[in-house]
């Protein structure tokens, strides 16, 4: 019977009335993850511009183990959308079961090859010898955590392809709000210092599981977990990489994307690598606006064309992109103007800092309406089984375009250019999506005929 009833609200409610209802919830879980990501880096900061700077070469290995958790949650999200808009909910508890306990398992493997890695892993990342000892204690304990932390990243995609955003939006948000209550905690009154902001981090994923988790025993899902549910045949697990491989391309890129970046940053001294790193988690509070607005859309589109409503499909995509660009304006306006400003809150003793990134972010600004273009048209595709379109625009933006600029902007233009590669970068993926985008809803029409 509830089951029944999502699907009316799936398939029936209103385009802009679903996808606000859906995008709010994601919206405010993705914001509450980078708040949290922004008070490690606020506080950590605190014990100086070296510290500060390994926060940005730890992301780079937070960007592998969400790679692991996004490709197997999404690859299988997006298939369990679909099956539950043809009403086959049993189906889509074997992809669930099995992407869940299988990428647990991976993440266990992670954990067990990266834990005697930590010190050549920060400095492939981009550590330089002061910001070494600091990103050693701070990586240490994410790779201990890195089967949790995959484990809720599936929880949480699979909630959210149902159309549960509120359950997914708890379970996230519990785990970041405690995690930046215990941030000050163990950094400074238990003098842990960068050690103590992982510690911090590692309770809150524990947390956010433990929640997630209770969803799925307590039946608040459309579909269940279980070890007798895991499927025996390849084809389900290749269904689901394949599937997921844009959120694999996209977070893997994203991961060698920030080494390169910091590598690059690093030529000009620690205030660079810091100043960057602020840079990126300022703009990643900016980003999961619209990445919150996209995962609102995802559900939506997975649903109807699953159901085959093109209709529904087409209007929502229309719906997703025009609200990505009106956010995204209204966030970049305010942010170029007090980008100085907003510099300053992160390090107001070091004016090098300051500097390099109020550049950085600002160019950043100029880019920003143009990534909903490419964002929802990559999420379309991934919704409704167009994995290999899907994947080439999620390669796009860090992999076809920053990653050769990244590599030879700066031997041109110096720091300009590692400020610039992320901002042009944007622009050029939107380009190559727009085509992509044309063509795809033109395929809708035939498919309606």
């Amino acid at each position: 019977m509830e089951s029944s009833t999502q699907f009316d609200k799936m398939t029936k409610t209103g385009i802009p009335r679903l996808i606000t209802s859906l995008s709010i919830p994601t919206v405010a879980s993705m914001l509450v993850t980078s708040v949290y990501n922004m008070a490690d880096t606020y506080f950590v900061s605190k014990l100086g511009t070296s510290a500060s700077g390994a926060v940005g070469i730890v992301f780079a290995l937070m960007a592998i183990i969400q790679a692991v958790g996004f490709t197997v949650g999404m690859g299988a999200g997006s298939v369990i959308a679909r099956l539950l808009g043809s009403h086959d909910s049993d189906k889509a508890s074997e992809y669930a079961s099995s992407a869940f306990f299988v990428g647990t398992g991976l993440g266990v493997l992670l954990c067990a090859t990266a834990i005697f890695n930590i010190r050549n892993l920060m400095l492939l990342f981009g550590a330089t010898k002061t910001i070494l000892p600091y990103a050693e204690s701070y990586a240490r304990y994410i790779i201990l955590g890195a089967p949790i932390m995959i484990g809720a990243f599936i929880m949480n995609n699979l909630l959210r392809a149902q159309g549960r955003a509120n359950y997914a939006m708890i379970g996230i948000a519990l785990g970041s709000v405690l995690n930046i209550a215990l941030d000050p905690l163990f950094i400074f009154t238990f003098k842990l210092g960068t050690a103590g902001a992982a510690i911090a981090t590692l309770i809150g994923q524990c947390t956010s599981f433990a929640v997630l988790l209770y969803f799925f025993l307590r039946g608040k899902s459309s579909v269940k977990l279980s070890v007798k549910r895991i499927s025996r045949k390849a084809e389900t697990y290749l269904t689901i990489l394949k599937t997921g491989l844009p959120s694999l391309s996209r977070q893997g890129l994203a991961s060698a994307a920030t080494m390169l970046l910091n590598r690059s940053a690093a030529f000009y001294g620690d205030p660079a690598v810091a100043a960057m790193s602020i840079v990126g988690k300022i703009f990643m509070i900016i980003f999961a606006v619209m990445i919150g607005i996209g995962q609102g859309f995802q559900p939506v589109a997975g649903f109807n064309y699953g159901a085959g409503l093109y209709d529904r499909v087409k209007k929502a995509i229309y719906f997703a992109r025009m609200l990505g660009i009106t956010v995204m304006i209204a966030m970049g306006v305010p942010t170029f103007v007090f980008a100085e400003r907003l510099m300053s809150c992160f390090t107001k003793s070091d004016a090098a800092v300051i500097e390099i990134g109020k550049y950085a972010l600002r160019m950043q600004c100029i880019a920003l309406p143009l990534i909903p273009v490419n964002t929802i048209c990559n999420m379309t595709f991934q919704m409704t089984g167009k994995s290999w379109r899907a994947t080439l625009l999620a390669c796009s933006r860090q992999g076809i375009f920053f990653i050769p600029l990244i590599l030879f902007l700066p031997k041109i233009a110096g720091l300009w250019g590692v400020q610039a590669a992320q901002p042009i970068a944007d622009v050029l993926a939107a380009v190559l999506a727009a085509p992509f985008g044309i063509a795809f809803l033109k395929e809708l029409k035939r498919e309606k005929t």
